[in-house]
């Protein structure tokens, strides 16, 4: 009898967001100062914190990700750009790079054999993926999934466009200060605060819509209940 392999261990939320958020945050606003650490040394400790986690995310589930790379990349050009003290309009431009070119890579993936929306919605280690597939081809309905995993892409690009509009404008709406000053570090910690409730949420929400339509359609085409889409809980196999 073969054994499944096991399932990744599912990341924690609270470990993320206190090494991606709270602590950069309250070391660029605390730790900037003269008497602590400077605000280039502050700027350096506080993005230890998230390149560290991706390190040790990536470590631990030994598998490649293109998402969670470029954010790894996106982390250390922060600091860079901070850094050499560029003009403040390249870190709206970074900031408004990075879910661009998630959303294009979405796109243009869809002509190839992997398309990102099957990592990102369509999922193995979420929806069985086996069952699905059966289902389609008992029923003869593969091409309307094609066409509503294209549908699900078209979604998840409009997301990826919104989180970068949203980006753009918050940081030349925060960003104000000369990059490597004590006041920089304030206004970048603020940004990164804000970042949570002003892109994540609406970019989040249209995100949820398109998962919302992709399982309502592989209801529609395979004839198969919410539960019977979703891997049961290794508990309950």
């Amino acid at each position: 009898m073969t054994v499944p392999p096991a399932a990744p261990k599912r990341e924690n939320l609270l470990i993320n967001i206190g090494c991606n958020v709270a602590l950069p945050s309250v070391i660029l606003n605390w730790g900037s100062k003269a008497a602590w650490l400077g605000p280039k040394w502050a700027l350096v400790v506080a993005l230890l914190f998230p390149v560290g986690y991706s390190v040790y995310e990536f470590a631990a589930r030994r598998k490649f990700s293109f998402i969670a790379a470029l954010g790894f990349f996106s982390v250390l050009a922060t600091g860079s750009f901070a850094l050499m003290k560029l003009d403040l309009h390249w870190f709206a431009i970074k900031e408004a790079a990075v879910p661009a070119v998630i959303g294009l890579v979405v796109l243009a993936s869809m002509g190839t054999r992997w398309p990102l929306v099957r990592e990102m919605l369509y999922n193995p280690q979420v929806i069985d993926v086996d069952r699905v597939d059966a289902a389609l081809a008992e029923r003869n309905t593969r091409a309307d999934f094609d066409k509503l995993l294209r549908d699900s892409s078209y979604l998840l690009t409009l997301s990826f466009a919104l989180s970068a509009v949203l980006n753009y404008a918050l940081a030349r709406y925060i960003l104000k200060s000369p990059a490597g000053s004590e006041a920089f570090n304030a206004e970048l910690a603020r940004m990164n605060l804000l970042s949570w409730p002003v892109i994540a949420l609406p970019s989040t929400a249209v995100s949820v819509y398109a998962l919302w339509r992709l399982l309502g359609g592989l209801q529609r085409l395979t004839g198969l209940e919410l539960e019977q889409l979703m891997h049961a809980p290794p508990e309950k196999k």
